[in-house]
Formats: C-alpha cells, structure tokens, sequence
C-alpha cells in the first residue's frame, strides 16, 4: 500500500471494540499511580504498561532504564515506519488516588491521569490491535515528559528519525481536534540578590531585593509580543523572609511561549539582558525555552490522512508543548492530540468522554494504516 493512501479494506477488518474492556485497562494504569520522579511507581507502571502492550499486539517490550524511571519501548520489527508517543509519569502526587479515585458517572471517566494521558495510550493499544501487520509499528512511553523530557529526549529523537513519522498520544484539543502546531516553551528563574538590613533601625544599610524584583516583573512583561503569538508571563514571585528585615533575595519564576525559532531566540536573549536596577543589588537568570516550536508544516503530511480516516476532523494549533517538538524540530513529521477527548488536564477535574474511545482507537489505527510501507 502506498504510504498515506488508507487502505480501502480497513474498516471491514476493523472489529468491534469492548469498551468495557477499554475502560477497564486505563482503570489498570490510573490505580498504579504514576508521579514523576517516583521511582518505584514508574517501575510499576512501566511493568504494567508493558504487559499491556504485549496482550494487544504480542512481541516484547523493553524497559530502558533511566535516572527518571524506565522507558517503555516496542518495535514491530527492525525496520519501522511510524512511532506512537506518549508518556506513562502524571503530574498527580502519590496519594492522590485516595480522594480522587477512578469513577466513570453517566458516561464520564474520571482519575488522576486519565486525560493526560493514560486514556490515549490503551485507545491507541486496542486500535492497533486491530491491525493485521504492525511490524512497521514502534512505541515509546517515557517516564519523564512532565518534568520536561531531560533524560528521554535523545531516545525519543533517535527514534523518531529512524521512524520518520510521529504520532503523539497526547490529550485532544476543544472538541476531539487534534493538535497541528505547538508553541515552543519553557521556564525560567530570575534570581534577585540584595543585602539584608533591619527595616526599621537602618534600612538604608540594605539593598531591596523585593523593589528589585519589582523593576525586574514589569521589564520581563514587556518582553512578551502577542502580535506573534509570543507570551512571556511572570507566574511566581518569592522575596523576603520576615516583615522587618530588608530583604536579600526574590527568585521570579516566568513562562515563556514562542511560535517560531526566531522568537525563542529573541526571547532568551531578552531574558539574558536583564540587568539590575537598584544599586548593589545583582540578578541572574536561569533557564531557557527547553521545548522549541512545533511547527504546522510539521503535521503538513499526515493531518490529511487523518481526515482520510475521520473525515470532518480539525486541527489546531495550541500554546502547550509535549515530545511531538522535539521530534518535529528535528524535521520529523508530526501529529499531535491522537489521545484521549475530555478536559481538566493537571487539574481534579480531569476527564475522559468515555463514549469517543472506539473512535480515537480507529483513528489511530487507521492513520497507522495508511503508513505502512
């Protein structure tokens, strides 16, 4: 079949799903619980979910050790075409499981990580269980992707080039669309120093790290430029240490968003221009946008096969970043938001419209399809 023509027999092979059965895997993963940086839940998980993917689509997983928990990785065979990505860590504390348990109430799947992105990951498994051949198939679920990817991000880019398509599990934008663009982003520390003093018997003595930082907030706001989509917001602010005390230090935490490499340039180096305003005082800045930009040119090949396989579908581009820019900055074409419908990513009110995971399931099985050589 040629690669991006979807098979004309593929919805006559395509069985039915059991939802319930559906249900019940994404129920498997959400009670593990799954935090970053929590190394024997990530080995849990990371066993479980291997086990999963071995019960769809047979062969053998490896876990690929890490100082973040273990990545989970499947190859069809040695040569493969297009790479599903995802991640099994969750921004949900351990614990959390006890006051928001797993629940589906009239249609609606709640728990910690079911939206982002647990429910995308056994949609995608239960599809390609459908798929006659999927030895030009690959998986990878990192251990990382919330905490920003640092020790998965070389595995996922020599995959991906090998691969040469990506599709990314990642939760749906508005409505089930899928995401066909991301901002770049990243985080930054502005470190603010001064010199203590009593604020009452002599302040002068001191120099003020909180009106430092003042200066500091309304310069970083200016940075930002909406015209170009780029926003650089000031997000948290710690100064001081007791009410009478000039204070010695504030750290400024700051959110920064780019469209394009340019702006990402312009943007760090704006932050790294940064320079006192108060005499005495020092400040140094942290950080840098880790997640460059992924571009719509990126998903330019594969969002039509998705509207091959589920005709009326959107796309959009969204301000939040996943894997899907690392591999799309590497010229890796991309599609993003294959996972799960629902809402309240990170947040209590996480959810998964249970009744769209047969749909999401023949979507990516359909576009998985279409690439086969």
């Amino acid at each position: 079949m040629t690669p991006g023509t979807v098979c004309n027999t593929y919805d006559q092979r395509m069985a039915d799903f059991d939802l319930d059965a559906m249900v019940a895997d994404v129920k498997t993963l959400i009670e593990i619980e799954s935090p970053s940086y929590d190394l024997p839940q990530l080995q849990k998980s990371a066993e479980a979910l291997a086990a999963m993917i071995e019960r769809h689509i047979g062969g053998a997983c490896q876990l690929i050790e890490s100082s973040a928990g273990p990545h989970v990785h499947w190859r069809g065979s040695e040569t493969t075409t297009v790479m599903l990505l995802g991640h099994h860590d969750t921004v949900f504390p351990m614990g959390t499981l006890a006051k928001l348990p797993f629940a589906v109430t009239e249609g609606v799947m709640t728990g910690p990580g079911c939206f982002d992105m647990l429910a995308g990951i056994v949609q995608a498994l239960h599809g390609l269980a459908t798929l006659a051949d999927t030895s030009h198939v690959e998986l990878l679920f990192s251990a990382d992707e919330e905490v920003g990817s640092h020790q998965s991000r070389a595995l996922i880019e020599e995959r991906a080039l090998a691969c040469g398509n990506v599709l990314v599990l990642e939760p749906s934008a508005k409505d089930g669309a899928l995401k066909t663009g991301r901002k770049g982003c990243g985080t930054f520390e502005v470190v603010v120093t001064g010199r203590a003093s009593h604020a009452g018997l002599e302040p002068e003595a001191g120099v003020n790290a909180l009106v430092e930082a003042s200066h500091q907030v309304l310069a970083i706001n200016q940075i930002g430029n909406a015209s170009v989509g780029t926003t650089v917001t000031p997000t948290v602010a710690a100064v001081g240490t007791t009410d009478n005390v000039v204070p010695a230090e504030g750290r400024i935490k700051v959110d920064a968003r780019v469209e394009s490499a340019d702006e990402k340039a312009r943007v760090e180096a704006a932050m790294a221009a940064l320079t006192a305003q108060v005499d005495g005082a020092s400040v140094d800045v942290l950080g840098h946008i880790g997640r460059p930009p992924m571009p719509e040119s990126a998903s330019a090949t594969l969002f039509p096969i998705a509207q091959q396989v589920s005709p009326g579908i959107e796309g959009f581009s969204v301000g939040g970043g996943s894997d899907g820019n690392f591999t799309a900055a590497i010229g890796v074409p991309t599609l993003d938001g294959l996972g799960a419908v629902g809402g309240g990513a990170h947040a209590d009110t996480e959810h998964v419209i249970v009744a769209t995971m047969p749909e999401r399931a023949r979507l990516v099985a359909g576009i998985v399809a279409a690439l086969a050589p």
